[in-house]
């Protein structure tokens, strides 16, 4: 495994790479992997010739009062993680090398970042789109793997490259579990051991939700409710949003069918964490 903080090396190796006929799968993160992680690096391992694997901490995609500086890093533990699961690259830049002195230059997708994440997170998806491209220009991937836990991210980017016909697929992979249910995540780390055992109220909530659909219930509003009751049960859960949207637009819905993202944002202390289901309802 070789790992590179310039884009110079990095490039001239890949290109040899792909002289030789070889495919090239990235999965690109923030580091301090986990379970989530390293399924990613898994599925791009069997399916690509040479996976790289890119850990940055991305200061455009935080907002001013989120928590960049305290971000969970362990880069010797990153590394060790991705040759046990057979990466080839890892990609470690600074941030000198990924924005010039003042980068003028941003990427925005419209509308499908309007609403969930993007309505209190309002500059985080023009972070996320910018390093993307900026990760798809300089590494020139044949696929890229990403995670149904940040599905929003996920359909952001998969219209970002239709519409600017970036030359890569996006393969989107299921979620990562704890026994327990809880979505894994590198913010999990900050949750105190009673916020932790009482985050698990989102995937119990996102369960009750399916069961309520499955039995029949197709009113947004009664669903919605349904969960805001479930996770209100819990004294320290601070709701950010619950929605009920089109997978294909994310936009809001009443009526429940066709593809159906039912999404979670909630706080414990002063963790912030996320979940979805995905349902395709007749």
């Amino acid at each position: 495994m070789k790992v590179f903080n310039t884009i110079k090396e990095m490039r001239e190796l890949l290109d040899t790479h792909r002289s030789n006929g070889k495919s090239i799968g990235l999965v690109p993160t923030m580091g301090y992997l986990h379970e989530g992680h390293i399924s990613l690096l898994n599925k791009s391992v069997s399916e690509n010739d040479i996976t790289v694997l890119s850990i940055y901490v991305n200061p455009t995609q935080f907002g001013p009062t989120e928590d960049l500086d305290s971000y969970p890093r362990d880069i010797e533990n990153d590394k060790r993680l991705a040759e046990n699961a057979g990466v080839d690259i890892v990609f470690i830049p600074s941030d000198s090398i990924m924005y010039l002195e003042n980068h003028f230059t941003y990427v925005n997708v419209n509308n499908l970042t309007a609403n969930l994440c993007g309505s209190s997170r309002p500059t985080h998806f023009q972070g996320v789109t910018t390093i993307v491209t900026k990760l798809f220009n300089i590494i020139q991937p044949k696929k890229a793997y990403f995670g149904q836990k940040d599905a929003q991210q996920a359909l952001v980017i998969n219209r970002m490259v239709k519409d600017l016909n970036i030359p890569v697929e996006i393969i989107t992979c299921p979620i990562i579990r704890e026994k327990d249910g809880l979505a894994m995540s590198s913010r999990n780390k900050y949750l105190n051991q009673e916020e932790r055992g009482q985050a698990t109220i989102l995937f119990q909530s996102l369960q009750m939700a399916k069961n309520i659909i499955i039995d029949g219930e197709r009113s947004a509003d009664i669903v919605k409710s349904s969960i805001q009751q479930s996770i209100n049960s819990k004294s320290l859960a601070k709701i950010d949003y619950i929605s009920i949207v089109s997978e294909n637009t994310l936009e809001d819905i009443d009526k429940i069918e066709g593809n159906t993202l039912i999404a979670l944002a909630v706080r414990f202390g002063n963790t912030r964490l996320i979940d979805n289901l995905r349902m395709e309802v007749n």
